[in-house]
């Protein structure tokens, strides 16, 4: 069994900041990509940052120079550090990891509950 919590949304006005975490624990044997996705109202799930175990990192154009995801793979946390936040920013936004939970078996995608982010203009 793999569990991801996030933590760390809420509610910020425009040009604020928030950083979300995400930590995962339970039957790992190794991860591979750590990353956070968003999914806004009525929107498909998007890609917001993720970041592979030797640190290359993917993001969406929006969040360029604003978002900056972090991991640790010691403690195999992924945190994404949100600045200059805008209204468009709204939405949930979930933890995601590609996790093998022995050494023969392959990768498995795992998903948080999600955590909610509200930017008020």
């Amino acid at each position: 069994q793999v569990q991801l919590v996030e933590s760390g949304g809420g509610l910020v006005q425009a040009g604020g900041s928030l950083r979300l975490s995400c930590a995962a624990s339970g039957s790992i044997f190794n991860i591979n990509v750590m990353g956070w996705y968003r999914q806004a109202p009525g929107k498909q799930r998007e890609l917001v940052e993720r970041v592979t175990g030797g640190g290359s990192t993917n993001y969406a154009d929006s969040v360029k120079g604003r978002f900056t995801i972090s991991r640790d793979n010691a403690k195999r946390t992924v945190h994404l550090q949100m600045n200059s936040l805008k209204p468009e920013d709204t939405a949930v936004y979930y933890c995601h990891a590609d996790i093998s939970s022995t050494m023969f078996s392959g990768w498995n995608d795992y998903w948080g509950q999600g955590t909610q982010v509200t930017v008020s203009s």
